[in-house]
């Protein structure tokens, strides 16, 4: 395919991103900025988590994954129900009661200045590394397939990247998101089905629900073996934990929640994006199945994050598949590179700087804005880090592996925070979040070695329970609720 095509795409597409942005960014206030003045559409914002959710890792990495792993993810994704009924029922309930911005405030509310520093420290880290890894790897895809044809070079693809998320995003931010995150995800979705339809037909399938059914490779439950990573009660709960971690307490996904009008709204689109992204979720695997099969037949040398790459611009299915492809790859990227940039802009203006402390309402604007563009260049930094330091493991398992480690902090204060009544000694947290992964890690290594108990995801669980026991220990007297 002509590298001119690609390009024709992307400036059409990032020219219809901006249009959104012209409308969408005539107040250049903070409370649009943040919370989108409180009136965004709940089925938009349902819509648009599915793209934010799935991201340009799940599009690129789970196929990928189906040829050495099977359908083991959807033991994660049945677990991923049970945490967004978490999120639903008990956390939406407790941000809007306390009508909060950043989310980590409940912990300065609850705990303490130390707590809620510490909250907000790890989602910070958390979401620069995570968002680094996704577009790192549309980075990488479209250097091979575009810019290395024009002779750019990598910093300067990354920079282009982070740049065309920063313009549409630093007047409207998460008002804008709602609408181009919906858009987005429509994008990602047809590119995904056009895919499927094309390689179902050249391989002539008739049901791609028989064939999947009848694949070697769509075996999903694992009880065997408890001591492997895929069994199917680890990855079940440490899908339930991932989602309420990964949504429940993120500013990401929950600043996007919380621009709903009401409560009732926020849980409607809780509950319909859980339906979909279950069902999205399928057709990711099954199109694993299918991209598998067609590299075989066709003696294509692909696999894990390269398989769907290969296979959709060198697999000659047609030009319209390349396209789609490159479609859904951007816009599952962007839709969620963009709200990340925005929530860690939110997240550091608010609960390091606490901005809305400040009286005078252009200097907020003014901190928020040059928060926007400091983070701009965290993203830029952390991808060119991550070029020399990725290795061949797929994309997606590093993510949740290093999520385990930051967000398990996180699960271990709010689980402490609203499920006992016990007071922290609040400057011991920061040492307690700290040692807690410290010491998952070496208990998770250990295990591997000695018992060849592989802990796989549910390093997330362990390392929540371990900060727990350490808030228990540095518990004091009860409140007095």
């Amino acid at each position: 395919m002509k590298p001119f095509y690609i390009v024709l795409l992307i400036v059409a597409y990032f020219l219809t991103l901006l249009l959104i942005a012209h409308f969408t960014g005539k107040s250049d206030t903070n409370e649009t900025f943040f919370k989108a003045n409180k009136k965004s559409p709940w089925y938009l914002v349902a819509f648009g988590m599915i793209g934010a959710s799935l991201s340009g890792v799940t599009f690129i990495s789970v196929p990928g994954w189906v040829e050495a792993k099977q359908f083991s993810y959807v033991q994660m994704v049945l677990g991923y129900i049970v945490g967004y009924a978490v999120i639903g029922l008990v956390l939406l309930p407790l941000y809007y009661r306390l009508n909060l911005t950043s989310i980590y405030t409940y912990l300065k509310d609850r705990f303490g200045k130390y707590s809620y520093k510490t909250g907000a420290s790890f989602f910070l880290l958390s979401r620069v590394v995570g968002s680094s890894f996704r577009l790192f790897l549309v980075a990488n895809v479209l250097q091979l397939i575009l810019f290395d044809s024009y002779g750019v070079p990598f910093w300067v693809t990354v920079i282009i990247t982070i740049l065309l998320i920063w313009l549409y995003t630093f007047k409207g931010g998460i008002k804008t998101i709602v609408w181009t995150d919906t858009l987005q995800t429509l994008f990602m979705l047809i590119s995904v089905g056009i895919c499927i339809y094309t390689i179902s037909d050249t391989l002539n399938i008739q049901s791609i629900f028989t064939y999947v059914s009848e694949s070697k490779l769509s075996k999903a439950f694992f009880f065997d073996d408890i001591k492997a990573g895929n069994y199917f009660w680890k990855q079940f709960f440490t899908g339930a934990f991932i989602a309420i971690v990964m949504t429940g307490l993120d500013q990401d996904m929950m600043q996007k929640n919380l621009t709903c009008k009401t409560l009732k709204d926020a849980q409607k689109n809780m509950f319909w994006f859980t339906i979909v992204l279950v069902i999205v979720n399928f057709f990711f695997l099954a199109l694993g199945i299918l991209l598998t099969d067609y590299a075989t037949i066709h003696n294509l040398d692909a696999h894990k994050d390269q398989l769907f790459p290969i296979v959709a611009i060198f697999g000659n299915l047609g030009i319209g598949v390349s396209l789609f492809f490159i479609l859904g790859l951007v816009a599952a990227a962007y839709s969620s590179a963009d709200s990340a940039l925005t929530a860690l802009t939110t997240s550091f203006s608010i609960d390091i700087l606490e901005i809305d402390q400040k009286k005078n309402e252009v200097d907020q604007v003014k901190i928020r804005k040059r928060v926007h563009i400091i983070f701009s260049f965290v993203l830029i930094f952390t991808i060119l880090v991550f070029k020399y330091f990725i290795a061949d493991e797929s994309v997606i398992s590093k993510i949740f592996q290093f999520a385990g480690y930051t967000y398990g902090p996180l699960l271990g204060l709010y689980s402490f925070g609203l499920f006992t009544r016990l007071k922290v000694k609040d400057i011991a947290v920061p040492f307690i979040a700290l040692i807690a992964p410290l010491l998952t890690i070496a208990i998770s290594y250990y295990s591997k070695k000695w018992f060849d108990f592989d802990f796989g995801f549910f390093v997330l669980i362990l390392n929540g329970t371990l900060t727990f026991i350490g808030l228990l220990i540095f518990s004091k007297k009860q409140l007095n609720l």
